[in-house]
């Protein structure tokens, strides 16, 4: 029997992410002064670099980090150069009840979140469970960004407007034929690296799809980026080798992380994505996500399953 997707794929889809993996992002110029913006995964990397850009617009940032030290010395840098406010809160994204925990406190925040970056992401050569017994990068990649958007449903759409960022991959399409359901946690299969992450980056596409149908009548949108081929910290949790690889290798091929931060301001800041939602972009090039992606019926079926593993309230069903 043929996988389900086989006849969907297009030639031309795996050419223009080719041709759009080497262009150069849109630049916008607008200013964001006091404007806050949520960041998660901030003290490097993409993340990093994307506070970086945010705070030079003069918008007030605070991030989500699991380092402490890392987090004060980025909150002293950030403010001391921009004159921005930069606060912080330690959080495992990779813990549900840290994840809720921070979600709770966000969700009382007095003033509008106008920018929600799920950035803080997770690439794992070998499985590891977290202390729910959920795969760690499924948990890191999916259901912390799933839980977190959940818990700020009413705050976002009470505000009228908000921009939410998930900082995906062009590696979803390492699951070529679609999500298990029934094995999420790589039980029943033999571990990959590259398809467990593909699998996680492709439940993030799949979770947009309905998150942008629950905020539509708002003014509240989601969309996700590829940020680029770049230069970026993740791995880091791997072994010896493979760091040794991506910093020899890899490294050498890739390209700098600021055109990352870069598209993701353009994609919470300029005119030209007012009321876009639900779409993918290369950067800031619009673009057809792999066909598994773009599955309806797929993606209720793993919104059942995250309100399953999570305990969240699901929003679907009350609306």
């Amino acid at each position: 029997m043929l996988p389900k997707y086989f006849k969907e794929y297009q030639w031309s889809n795996i050419a223009a992410m080719i041709k759009n993996n080497g262009r150069d992002p849109k630049i916008c110029t607008n200013d964001f002064r006091d404007r806050l913006v949520v960041i998660s995964g901030a003290t490097s990397g993409i993340g990093y670099f994307t506070a970086r850009k945010f705070a030079s617009h003069g918008a007030r940032l605070l991030c989500i980090n699991r380092n402490e030290k890392k987090s004060g010395a980025l909150k002293t840098e950030i403010e001391n150069e921009f004159g921005v406010i930069c606060d912080y809160i330690i959080t495992d994204m990779s813990n549900l009840k840290d994840v809720y925990s921070t979600a709770e406190k966000l969700s009382k925040i007095d003033t509008p979140v106008d920018v929600l970056i799920h950035n803080a992401g997770i690439y794992l050569t070998k499985r590891e469970l977290t202390a729910e017994g959920f795969d760690k990068v499924f948990v890191v990649n999916h259901l912390s960004s799933f839980v977190i958007n959940i818990l700020l449903y009413n705050k976002l759409k009470s505000q009228g407007k908000a921009r939410i960022i998930l900082v995906s991959s062009e590696g979803h399409r390492f699951a070529a034929w679609g999500l298990r359901p029934d094995d999420l946690n790589w039980e029943k299969r033999r571990y990959s690296g590259l398809k467990s992450y593909g699998s996680a980056k492709l439940a993030q596409l799949l979770s947009m799809i309905l998150f942008a149908e629950c905020f539509r009548p708002s003014g509240v949108t989601i969309n996700a980026l590829h940020p680029g081929a770049v230069r970026s910290e993740s791995g880091q949790e791997n072994g010896a080798f493979y760091r040794w690889k991506k910093k020899h290798l890899y490294d050498k091929i890739l390209r700098p992380a600021e055109i990352s931060a870069e598209s993701i301001y353009y994609l919470g800041v300029s005119d030209e994505i007012e009321g876009v939602s639900g779409k993918f972009f290369n950067l800031t090039t619009g673009e057809e996500p792999a066909p598994p992606a773009l599955d309806k019926e797929a993606a209720y079926k793993l919104w059942a399953k995250s309100v399953e593993m999570t305990g969240v309230e699901d929003i679907i069903s009350k609306s």
